[in-house]
């Protein structure tokens, strides 16, 4: 198993925010993870990043402890986007893709950024500050980031919210593609069910801080009787039972 959580556990004083889930992704696979707001998704991520503690549990990295890498090994390994934490606004596009790529010991950076930029379409406007630009703009630019260092594992927050279909269409496509190309593991944390199911080999539905149900698309649909994965998700959101 190339990752494993185990237990992991979040108290914030009173407040449970994760509660002893467990879960595992293969190699290559992308693994969607649901629920309502506050069910614990983006805690969860922040854990795996190392930017939460964990209360208790493990996040093992093929079979090894995350806490016995070292911490610049490690983050070689992963990366991160989300359009709810923002680049540093005062810097311009280029400025804030080689700052990361420097802090990620990037080799032939002017190239990697090139790369990375032409893919993603973001030439136009490499001159402009972050603060600038449009949300379809910054969730591209975001995603550069998340890519700057090739990462073998990619932890990606809700990465098509507030964009129009088209941006949408677009970035969704591109992480499709980059996967394949490049066998990265991704998880992924969506409230939109078209891309989960587009994007996703299974999910993890959270709610409460706990894991209520897993598996693939087409196995909860049927399992809970209803006719595609948005219905299935309101089910499971709403419910009080354990599956």
């Amino acid at each position: 198993m190339f990752i494993e959580i185990k237990k992991l556990t979040k108290l914030y004083n009173d407040y449970l925010a994760v509660n002893e889930i467990d879960f595992q992704i293969d190699k290559n696979k992308t693994v969607g993870l649901l629920g309502p707001n506050g069910c614990g998704k983006t805690t969860t991520i922040g854990m795996m990043l190392g930017l939460v503690t964990p209360t208790g549990g493990e996040i093992l990295i093929e079979s090894k402890n995350i806490n016995s890498f070292k911490r610049d090994e490690i983050l070689k390994r992963f990366n991160f986007a989300s359009p709810y934490i923002e680049l540093p606004k005062k810097l311009t596009v280029k400025q804030n893709l080689e700052i990361y790529g420097r802090l990620y010991g990037i080799q032939s950076l002017e190239n990697r950024i090139d790369e990375i930029s032409s893919d993603l379409d973001i030439k136009s406007f490499f001159k402009r500050k972050t603060g600038e630009l449009s949300s379809g703009q910054k969730n591209r630019v975001s995603l550069a980031k998340s890519l700057i260092n090739k990462p073998e594992i990619l932890l990606l927050d809700e990465p098509t919210a507030s964009l129009d279909p088209d941006i949408g269409d677009f970035i969704r496509s591109y992480i499709h593609e980059y996967k394949e190309k490049n066998k990265v593991t991704i998880l992924l944390a969506s409230h939109n069910m078209n891309e989960v199911e587009r994007l996703c080999d299974s999910i993890i539905m959270m709610r409460k801080g706990k894991i209520v149900d897993k598996g693939t698309c087409a196995e909860l649909i049927k399992k809970h009787g209803r006719n595609n994965l948005e219905e299935t998700f309101l089910k499971l959101a709403r419910s009080n039972d354990e599956f």
